[in-house]
């Protein structure tokens, strides 16, 4: 098997395993978020975040998110850059860089920071709409990484 093809494997498995992490945040997480108060939601937060933040996977997922379709797309080569394989591979990899690469990195890691700011035991006036940004954030993120996944599964198919 060519190394385009490994590629678009790897491509599959680090959209996968982000998908599947970003599904357990959105339809896990959030619905018991939504019903903290304030006090429950930044204590959660500040007891997450610095944990997630820096978790080896994460970094080592989102560096396979950019490299792998990155690796796929030179080995590729502009040949075959009109093909649907390569079309396909080059939108996933632009979704998963807006997506779990710049939302997190200039939205989210900001709206983390303002969290990890508050005082559990009392939190600021308007704390809801930075919860709602967290969740929204969440969101944009997952779709992204969904749809980066059903674009290189699709570009895999059309592969093999």
């Amino acid at each position: 098997m060519p190394i385009e093809d490994w590629a678009l494997v790897a491509s599959v498995v680090f959209a996968g395993l982000w998908s599947g992490l970003l599904a357990m945040l959105t339809t896990v997480l959030h619905p018991m978020l939504k019903r903290m108060t304030g006090e429950g939601f930044a204590g959660f937060l500040g007891a997450f975040l610095p944990i997630a933040r820096r978790a080896p996977f994460n970094y080592a997922v989102v560096i396979g998110l950019v490299a792998a379709p990155t690796t796929a797309l030179i080995a590729m080569g502009g040949d075959q850059a009109g093909e649907t394989v390569f079309v396909l591979t080059a939108i996933g990899l632009a979704l998963t860089v807006a997506g779990p690469l710049l939302v997190s990195n200039r939205l989210s890691e900001p709206t983390y920071d303002v969290i990890l700011s508050w005082d559990p035991q009392a939190v600021p006036e308007g704390w809801e709409a930075t919860k709602a940004r967290y969740f929204k954030l969440n969101w944009i993120r997952a779709f992204a990484t969904w749809a980066a996944l059903a674009l290189f599964v699709a570009a895999l198919a059309e592969r093999l």
